[in-house]
């Protein structure tokens, strides 16, 4: 059956654990096909069939929040909705000032009176209340296990054994911890948003009746518009009057910005910077860059990585079984050692506020999406935390080579004439000759010539299909095209292999000499395989439909080690099967291809990788990364920055379990207070979400 998609902003969702909770709600609902909520950008993605009352749909996931996270719901308006959670902050604030108050009050009271056992409760109740209330709704509806479960048994646990000021700051540092872990989690919300604030709100779209301001996704293929200076390239277009300097950092990470004129083409997202621009609109909003990009950046968190699916699976195993060996605890040892009910129940207490696993299902998921903001602010676009932890293990990197090691441009790399012409002489013939021709081996050997020949000393001039060109130059018949074209009238030419292709050259029927051409190197193609074999990525593979001198010729030029030439794109396919088979699934490989006649081959990789393709379909279809520039040294930014994405992960997991099984052994051993309990949740859950931000500024501190 057919769908419709519904992107909602969300307000109130602080708690991932309970975003995994609505998620599995809300895709047991009759009439939603699919539900995917992007906790880091409160966003919530609702795919309903055909013919379902949305608007019922709507109302029903809103009861779905409330119940799982009171305070969570849909709104329409981002503005409004951040008022509302600024208010509900500082209302929390001013709560939970008056029941510090209380539970400062109770603490100078005399103990074990009744105000004192009164004050403590009444501040447990401020605290806790919400807890309290989530806890009990939630066991009603048949979700015991979680974090509000844990606090409320804890605490309830503490007042029956009399230890009320323990219950009762619990509650309060839990609070605490709540409040920061929310700033925390905030920060990084708005991080990567500020990543992401490419949208163009507008366009100035030209009428019959002059300028009216429309939305992007009003505008039609075809349709002129105005962009003027400081505004947001709305869409996809072509530039037809005007020129001016574009800003293109929010798309491609690249600080310089790039003059267009009449005639060429600009992608949206981009920010015009000069002067005025009309252009008349190439692609629709839906298809076009900006559009692309945001989808693909936001739905890239719903594309989890194996750690990420590991825990949440650890999780939902992880806390039944903790309130399970809290309950041996309590009960067991007392049995065995005939020691006091009360002691054991008191460890059994410690041991559940030491379990909560917040800092796991709030940090990880955030490390990677940090890792695919921090990734796109360099110009690479990653589609999913996925693919990004695949990246940091690669050893292995193929790469294609025309448009990805080379420029695709060709240009002279030498000339040998015979003897009776000279280097220059050679050269003005071949310029003469091509001047009229459109072939790019015709535009290198102009650009080499430096200036445009006389059209007074130049006269027929006929290009042979497959062979070159036939011309009159000063009188004298010149040819000038490959061996076969010399051969047909019966001139010997040099047979010598070299890297690239040559042009020869034969004047009145006298061979003249040739002129070879190679595709030129990218600037920094090799400075980018020696970085990556400096990451320890030592197997390099390039595959190319070129021929086997000009192949091993670039290799050599960049440290490649390995070699396949003379390839059809289906070849290209067999052998990265073939390297990916040697490699029996230890680490993953990686291609790397121009987007346009690789995407066969970088579909198949275990990471395709685009390079310079964000305004090429099949880049973006094909391609599990794609460099949003034509620069290969990019590679080795992504490899680090997965590599530290995958760095603080792991730095989280260990100091998240690490530190809960200490406790938890100190707290069977009755070494562990409530107090230090719960400054242990707490701290280790900050930790891990500030240790998780860092990975959002990690693509800064590359150079």
């Amino acid at each position: 059956m057919k769908t419709t998609k519904h992107e909602w902003n969300l307000k109130g969702i602080c708690c991932a654990n309970c975003a995994q909770k609505i998620v599995t709600a809300v895709q047991n609902m009759e009439g939603v096909a699919s539900a995917r909520l992007d906790f880091a950008n409160a966003k919530f993605y609702v795919e309903i069939l055909d013919g379902q009352d949305t608007g019922s749909i709507r109302e029903r996931v809103k009861t779905i929040m409330a119940d799982i996270e009171p305070g969570s719901s849909i709104v329409d308006d981002v503005p409004e909705q951040e008022e509302d959670e600024e208010g509900s902050f500082k209302k929390r604030i001013a709560l939970y000032i008056g029941g510090l108050l209380l539970f400062i009050t109770a603490i100078i009271l005399p103990k074990e009176s009744l105000p004192e056992t009164l004050l403590f409760i009444t501040a447990w109740l401020i605290f806790g209340g919400e807890v309290l209330a989530k806890s009990f709704r939630n066991i009603l509806k048949g979700r015991v296990f979680d974090e509000n479960f844990l606090m409320t048994i804890a605490t309830i646990g503490a007042f029956v054994l009399g230890e009320y000021a323990e219950g009762a700051s619990v509650m309060l540092f839990y609070q605490i911890g709540e409040l920061f872990q929310g700033y925390a989690v905030d920060r990084s919300r708005k991080s990567i948003k500020k990543l992401l604030d490419i949208k163009p709100e507008f366009a100035n779209l030209i009428t019959e009746n002059g300028l009216i301001r429309a939305q992007p996704a009003n505008v039609r293929i075809g349709d002129r518009i105005k962009v003027f200076p400081g505004e947001k390239i709305p869409l996809d277009g072509r530039v037809i009057e005007g020129h001016s300097s574009v800003d293109t950092s929010p798309l491609t990470g690249e600080s310089l910005p790039r003059d267009v004129q009449e005639g060429d083409e600009v992608l949206s997202g981009s920010i015009n910077q000069t002067g005025v621009l009309t252009l008349e609109v190439i692609k629709s909003y839906e298809n076009s860059t900006v559009n692309r990009i945001l989808e693909l950046v936001q739905t890239a968190a719903g594309k989890k990585a194996v750690t990420e699916r590991f825990i949440t699976r650890f999780a939902a195993k992880y806390t039944p079984a903790v309130v399970g060996l809290a309950a041996i605890l309590a009960i067991v040892p007392p049995i065995l050692t005939q020691t006091p009910f009360s002691q054991w129940a008191y460890r059994a207490l410690v041991f559940l506020v030491i379990s909560c696993p917040c800092a796991l299902v709030i940090s990880i998921p955030l490390g990677f999406f940090g890792g695919i903001g921090a990734a796109s602010r360099r110009g690479i676009l990653v589609k999913g935390g996925n693919y990004l932890e695949a990246l940091a293990g690669v050893d292995t990197v193929v790469f294609d080579k025309t448009g990805t090691l080379t420029t695709g441009v060709f240009e002279v790399t030498g000339i040998t004439p015979r003897p009776g012409f000279t280097g220059q002489e050679l050269l003005y013939y071949a310029a003469c000759a091509e001047s009229n021709s459109t072939h790019p081996l015709a535009r290198s050997i102009l650009s080499k010539y430096g200036k445009s020949p006389d059209p007074d000393r130049m006269g027929s001039h006929e290009e042979i299909p497959g062979r070159g060109v036939r011309a009159r130059v000063d009188g004298k018949q010149v040819l000038c095209g490959n061996r076969s074209l010399l051969k047909d009238h019966q001139i010997d030419a040099d047979d010598v292999p070299v890297s690239g292709t040559s042009l020869y050259v034969a004047v009145d029927g006298i061979y003249a000499g040739r002129i070879d051409l190679g595709d030129a190197l990218k600037p920094d193609a090799r400075s980018a395989v020696e970085r990556l074999r400096a990451l320890g990525i030592q197997n390099t593979v390039l595959l190319t439909g070129d021929t086997e001198v000009t192949a091993r010729d670039v290799a050599k030029r960049l440290g490649i080690g390995r070699v396949h030439a003379q390839l059809l794109p289906q070849d290209k396919v067999t052998v990265l099967e073939r390297i990916m088979e040697e490699k029996q699934g230890a680490n993953p490989v990686a291609f790397v291809g121009d987007g346009i006649n690789d995407a066969a081959v970088i579909s198949r990789a275990d990471i395709g990788i685009a390079m310079g393709g964000i305004g090429s379909d099949a880049a973006i279809e094909a391609a599990d990364i794609v460099i949003m520039n034509d620069e290969v040294g990019k590679l080795g930014d992504a490899v680090t920055i997965a590599r530290k994405t995958r760095r603080i992960v792991y730095q989280n997991i260990v100091l998240a379990l690490g530190v809960k099984l200490l406790f938890l052994a100190m707290a069977t051993g009755g070494l562990a207070t409530l107090w230090e309990a719960v400054f242990a949740d707490v701290g280790v859950a900050l930790l891990a979400v500030l240790n998780a931000m860092r990975v959002i500024k990690a693509g800064d501190k590359l150079h």
